[in-house]
């Protein structure tokens, strides 16, 4: 299962600059994760809101 970028993203950007991939790209005022994801999870405990889940 992919992760995903849920409605909680405040769009800080803190995220894209932890996945080694570049892999997070800006959509509009939040983030998205796109297919180029291995999921290594390097984002998920740097997001301050916890809006990348599973």
């Amino acid at each position: 299962m992919a992760l995903k970028i849920n409605e909680e993203c405040i769009g800080c950007g803190t995220c894209v600059e932890s996945c080694p991939l570049d892999a997070i790209v800006e959509s509009g005022d939040v983030y998205i994760i796109t297919d180029d994801c291995n999921e290594c999870r390097a984002c998920v405990d740097t997001c301050p809101v916890n809006a990348i889940v599973d």
